[in-house]
């Protein structure tokens, strides 16, 4: 049962950092926060929700979770997305394989929960100028903004939930899909120059598509999230000097822009060990972390809060690599507890798996996340 506060404004005092009437939930908001179809079909069982069911990621197979499903979890966010560009390249005849906007050929091996990439369009020995002359995306195709004021317009009048706002990844995700990830790293290592022409390249697009969807957005949505995964299970994917040098001045330009343009908060997305450069992310404008891989280097969720309280908000935390797929309900209800008392203290915790419920995840585990979270009264807040 919900507290006296609306979904918006519980989800919007703890991003603030103030203590909200309940920590508030998210399943869905964003991308990477949402459920794979296999174990979305059995919560749409166990609700008895029939329909069809609509990805908001091919690759990852995750879902579009239906507004009863929303309601029934009590769910604080509702997402929002740009729409589909109206110039993709010509598409594979064969079923389970399809080209994305950027060249980029992906396949559905039978027996697999996911989309493999099978295709790099700038692998292999290449220059500046063959990164030049690639046929990028037109950041004006006016298929990438369609419908995006009309679908938070909705959420605004049919519900008193906060809207997230999901944004182009600034610039890894997508070189790394395009160069190829032994030769990005290659590059890394070996040619500074050939990895930040490519880096430039899709950063002017991807800034460009987001300054767009922040105008039609207007003043309609509270969250904006943008991804780009920085770390791994032990520490970063590359050097912190490499990253302060490389990759932090163009995030910084990125977030500016998306501070410039909006009062929305700015959620970041990366996986793995990120201790490293938190300041640096805080300095440049992050506002909220996640999903906050908790079982990787450095990312204890009560260090994570001492550090950061007032400075940066988490969202998730919630385990998916062992207690969500393989504990017992009793065991999920204690890191719920754990969590809510290790990171909500004065705001700043939004209760969410760990990026996205995998198949394995049984949905008793699902259901009792949500359900304690929202009942469960912390150390904090009693009397």
């Amino acid at each position: 049962m919900s507290g006296t506060m609306t979904h918006r404004a519980r989800l919007l005092a703890a991003l603030s950092h103030q203590t909200p009437d309940t920590v508030p939930l998210d399943l869905g908001g964003t991308r990477d926060s949402s459920i794979v179809v296999e174990g979305y079909d059995r919560l749409k069982a166990h609700f008895g929700v029939n329909g069809e069911t609509a990805l908001c990621d091919r690759m990852m197979r995750v879902v579009q979770v239906d507004e009863r499903v929303l309601k029934a979890l009590d769910i604080d966010t509702r997402a929002a997305a740009g729409g589909a560009s109206t110039k993709q390249p010509p598409q594979p005849a064969e079923p389970n394989r399809y080209v994305d906007a950027w060249g980029v050929e992906r396949v559905h091996p039978p027996g697999s929960f996911y989309y493999d990439q099978e295709r790099f369009p700038l692998a292999g020995d290449i220059s500046v100028a063959d990164i030049s002359r690639y046929p990028w995306p037109d950041p004006e195709d006016p298929g990438l903004v369609r419908g995006l004021k009309d679908r938070l317009r909705l959420m605004r009048t049919t519900t008193d939930c906060a809207t997230v706002l999901t944004l182009p990844a600034p610039f890894i995700h997508t070189s790394q899909y395009l160069r190829g990830y032994e030769d990005w790293f290659m590059d890394l290592g070996s040619d500074e120059k050939l990895i930040a022409a490519l880096f430039d390249a899709v950063l002017e697009f991807n800034l460009r598509v987001a300054e767009r969807l922040l105008q039609e957005a207007g003043n309609d949505v509270d969250v904006v999230i943008c991804a780009d995964d920085l770390g791994s299970q032990s520490g970063l994917l590359l050097q912190p000097d490499q990253y302060r040098r490389l990759i932090k001045p163009r995030h910084a330009r990125y977030f500016r822009q998306v501070h410039d343009l909006t009062r929305a908060k700015l959620l970041f997305h990366s996986c793995g060990s990120l201790i490293d450069i938190l300041d640096d992310l805080v300095e440049i404008g992050v506002d909220v972390l996640n999903p906050v891989q908790t079982t990787a280097r450095g990312m204890e969720p009560a260090e994570l809060k001492r550090k950061y309280r007032g400075r940066l908000a988490f969202w998730g935390a919630m385990d998916t690599q062992h207690v969500l797929p393989f504990g017992t309900v009793a065991d999920v209800k204690r890191m719920v507890e754990e969590r809510i008392e290790h990171m909500g203290e004065g705001g700043g915790y939004v209760l969410s798996a760990c990026h996205n419920l995998q198949p394995d995840v049984p949905t008793d585990n699902i259901l009792a996340m949500f359900a304690h979270a929202r009942e469960y009264r912390p150390s904090f807040m009693k009397a």
